[in-house]
């Protein structure tokens, strides 16, 4: 008869007599090796080692941790205070099924913002918006809202939302000011980094009068350096100082990974103050000028010309007022007058359009500045009041 095993039973009464009485069991052969084993590492065990586990341990009291350092509370405060006002911002993109034509949404990107005031607006940076079918906004109660798109200023990486959220759940930054920071300042970020919400990373500012590139390549002026880390998700939110006052919009890091390498870039926030309002009241920034159009700068370079040529200048504008002039064509197109070229604005050298951009957006409407341009050959200088451009 065939022989099975049963837990830990013996061979059945088949076996040939006195098998059963000479097989150990699972059991008794476990207690045996263990045994040995016990016995054996207790004879190579170091002498005065002590046995590995304690049976008797507790948990050892606490030590009263006593009061927060000022430095300290001062933070804690600053978050508590500044964590309400930031969002995270969703971009979400529309796609269609390959399989059933539905249409479906995916999270495209995401980011960080701030609430601008009480009427709903938020700023953030436009790389944050950019591309997006639909905008999601989350306010820090966990509560979220459509955002629709106000306007936006790409040169300067800045945009504002609109929600339609109750005024007691919006509660706006202070502001404060940039142009008078200091290296050495404190500074706190407030974001969502990697999706991680309300993140608090603090720094210093390393350095002042950075300047980046924007979106569409041209210079972001003044920029607030700091060693606070800011992450992917960080874009958009707010640099404060210690007093909780906005001083910088997050927006950039430099770091070849994308992620803090110690190095972040902040717009600041005179230019915060600067462009929002108008993208509030226009949907757009309206950028102080001279109150002329420009020839292409690829026709410029094509006929060996450095600088901006003229190509109109507007009747009762600041250009018209100091006597510069356009360029004049025949009915064919063929020029038979070529428009003033602006080499300098002030002292800035103005080599192509961007640069007289650049220029001019040192300025306010109403400024007044030095206008170096060239007209048949000579070089000439005209004073030309800024205005606020249609």
């Amino acid at each position: 008869m065939m022989s099975h095993w049963a837990g830990d039973r013996t061979l059945t009464s088949a076996a040939p007599a006195g098998l059963a009485h000479r097989t150990p069991r699972w059991g008794t052969m476990l207690a045996l090796w263990s045994a040995v084993f016990l016995l054996v590492w207790t004879a190579v065990r170091p002498a005065g080692q002590t046995p590995l586990y304690n049976p008797s341990a507790q948990p050892r009291p606490v030590t009263p941790r006593g009061d927060l350092a000022p430095e300290e509370q001062a933070t804690i405060n600053i978050f508590r205070e500044a964590s309400p006002s930031v969002v995270f911002i969703t971009n979400i993109d529309y796609r269609r099924s390959l399989f059933n034509l539905n249409i479906f949404k995916i999270p495209k990107g995401a980011g960080s913002g701030f609430v601008y005031d009480s009427s709903g607006y938020v700023v953030t940076n436009f790389h944050v918006i950019a591309g997006a079918s639909e905008l999601e906004v989350t306010l820090a109660d966990q509560s979220v809202w459509q955002g629709r798109v106000v306007g936006a200023e790409m040169d300067k990486d800045l945009a504002v939302l609109k929600i339609d959220a109750p005024r007691e759940r919006l509660k706006a930054l202070p502001l404060g000011t940039s142009h008078d920071l200091q290296v050495g300042q404190k500074v706190f970020a407030i974001g969502n980094p990697f999706g991680l919400d309300q993140t608090l990373t603090t720094g210093v500012v390393s350095a002042v009068g950075r300047e980046i590139e924007s979106v569409t390549g041209r210079k972001i002026r003044d920029v607030i350096q700091t060693d606070a880390a800011i992450n992917p998700g960080n874009s958009g939110g707010p640099l404060l100082d210690s007093q909780g006052r906005l001083i910088g919009v997050n927006t950039q890091i430099a770091s070849p990974s994308g992620a803090s390498a110690g190095i972040g870039f902040a717009v600041p926030v005179d230019t915060v103050n600067d462009i929002v309002p108008d993208l509030i009241r226009f949907g757009h920034w309206i950028r102080p000028g001279l109150g002329i159009t420009a020839i292409q700068d690829h026709v410029a370079r094509r006929a060996g010309i450095r600088g901006v040529i003229i190509d109109t200048v507007s009747e009762n504008s600041g250009a018209a007022a100091a006597g510069l002039r356009g360029t004049v064509a025949d009915n064919r197109g063929y020029v038979q007058q070529l428009g003033d070229i602006i080499i300098k604005i002030d002292e800035q050298e103005v080599a192509n359009l961007n640069q007289l951009k650049d220029a001019l957006d040192l300025h306010k409407a109403g400024d007044e500045v030095e206008v170096t341009y060239v007209r048949e050959e000579q070089v000439r200088t005209a004073k030309v009041t800024l205005q606020r451009l249609p």
